[in-house]
Formats: structure tokens, C-alpha cells, sequence
């Protein structure tokens, strides 16, 4: 069965950081591309950052948080983390992990959410102005 779990959302500051997790099954960790998106109120969901298994470990990010958020993976525990740094009030919003439909495709189809076909429960940010 598909299994994402997201956590470590939170309250912070402007400026600060916060570290989010995504808990998966070893089937999905080792055979899918795991992806951060994030939706705030009345907004579409958008893309945060991907990382791919195939290929050897890709990561992908957005423009509006290239150089601040890095996507990782944990092996031993089969967990996708985004560690957010010099957070904005636009950072704010649900944060969910997604299990992509295919095992491997071009950059492109990893920033789509319709590459998705999973997804956990999402977990809140709010960046305090």
C-alpha cells in the first residue's frame, strides 16, 4: 500500500527555519520520485522541490525557493525531508509529499502535479510577518 506521512510543520518567524518530514514505505522510497508542494488558502497547489530515485538522485526546485530549501533522503528510514531556510510569509501553507505515477521521466514532469498519483496528508507552515 501507498504510505506518505508528512510532519514537522510549524510556526515560525520570518527569517527562520523549519525542517518537514515525509515518512514512506521502503516500495515507494526506492522505486518512485517523492515531491514537495504547497498550497496556501484560495491558491492552487504548486511545486516546492522533487527528488528523484532513478538517475541516481536528482533534485528539483522552484525558483521562489532555489538557494533556501534542499530536499534530501534518509535511506536507513525511508523518509523525504525539506529543510526551509530564511522563510517568507509567502512560504506560508499546507505542505504535502507526493508519490509520482512513474518511476523515472524528464524534469519537467517532476515540477507537474499531475505527475502525482499520491499524497499524504500535507502538513501547515505558517511564516509569521
Amino acid at each position: 500500500q501507498v504510505q506518505l506521512v508528512e510532519s514537522g510543520g510549524g510556526q515560525v518567524q520570518t527569517g527562520g527555519s523549519l525542517r518537514i518530514s515525509c515518512a514512506t514505505s521502503g516500495r515507494i522510497f526506492s522505486n518512485y520520485g517523492l515531491g514537495w508542494f504547497r498550497q496556501a488558502p484560495g491558491k492552487e497547489r504548486e511545486f516546492v522541490a522533487a527528488s528523484t530515485w532513478a538517475g541516481g538522485g536528482e533534485s528539483y526546485y522552484a525558483d521562489s525557493v532555489k538557494g533556501r530549501f534542499t530536499i534530501s533522503r534518509d535511506n536507513a528510514k525511508t523518509t523525504v525531508y525539506l529543510q526551509m531556510n530564511s522563510l517568507k510569509p509567502e512560504d506560508t501553507g499546507v505542505y504535502y509529499c507526493g508519490k509520482t505515477r512513474f518511476s523515472s521521466a524528464t524534469d519537467i514532469l517532476y515540477r507537474q502535479t499531475s505527475s502525482y498519483d499520491y499524497w499524504g496528508q500535507g502538513t501547515q507552515v505558517t511564516v509569521s510577518s
